[in-house]
């Protein structure tokens, strides 16, 4: 057991500031979410990315959005055989259980994850080919959204449009999972597409009409 240590310092003293202000500021409300459980509108799908910050895009409290970060914020498609997947048992608890109104999946600027993929489909990502990566073989989700886009952006574009087809990927692979496509037909849940740029803060939709991501 000594390969597990006490927490940082400074994040001991964080959690004491917290604590001594939004915590007691707030105590009633903590409380009542403890007690009678959560009832989030929303869950939302983003990437570990430390630089996303879904809550404070959106203003959003405790209790108030069901999150799930993966790597490039990915879905993949519907696969019940009986192993362990993380983000499609986050999907059924937040849709069967929790029964939240909306599904957001949230693609952002620079996006590391995405750029491996696209190294990797460029052959400058070796590492990433083996077996082994649990990063490469995620990014597989993603491969054939790369092969459909690759040809019509320039390499310069490829990026962003590599991250937008992400958003759509996961989109269309919520469609998969029975139960959401069940929700989503009897009107109880809308898919959402949300892109953000990180520098500049801004936020794009995806439009189904025009199929094009478009301000907010």
């Amino acid at each position: 057991m000594d390969d597990f240590k006490l927490l940082p310092a400074y994040l001991v003293q964080r959690y004491h500031g917290w604590h001594a202000t939004n915590y007691t500021e707030n105590r009633a409300w903590y409380r009542r979410l403890a007690n009678e459980g959560q009832r989030p509108r929303a869950m939302v799908i983003s990437c570990c990315d430390s630089r996303v910050h879904v809550t404070s895009i959106f203003g959003a409290d405790q209790g108030e959005f069901f999150i799930h970060r993966n790597i490039a914020n990915l879905v993949p498609s519907y696969s019940p055989d009986g192993e362990q997947h993380g983000t499609s048992a986050a999907v059924e608890y937040a849709v069967t259980a929790l029964k939240v109104a909306h599904v957001i999946v949230l693609g952002h600027s620079n996006c590391g994850g995405v750029k491996g993929c696209m190294d990797m489909c460029q052959g400058h990502a070796p590492e990433l080919e083996e077996k082994t990566s649990f990063v490469g073989r995620w990014m597989d989700i993603l491969r054939p959204g790369y092969e459909e886009i690759k040809d019509r952006y320039d390499q310069d574009q490829l990026p962003h449009a590599l991250e937008k087809k992400a958003v759509l990927v996961s989109l269309n692979n919520l469609l998969t999972f029975p139960f959401v496509r069940e929700a989503v037909d009897a009107e109880e849940l809308t898919l959402h597409g949300l892109w953000t740029d990180i520098g500049e803060g801004g936020l794009e939709v995806y439009d189904a009409k025009t199929k094009e991501f478009i301000a907010v």
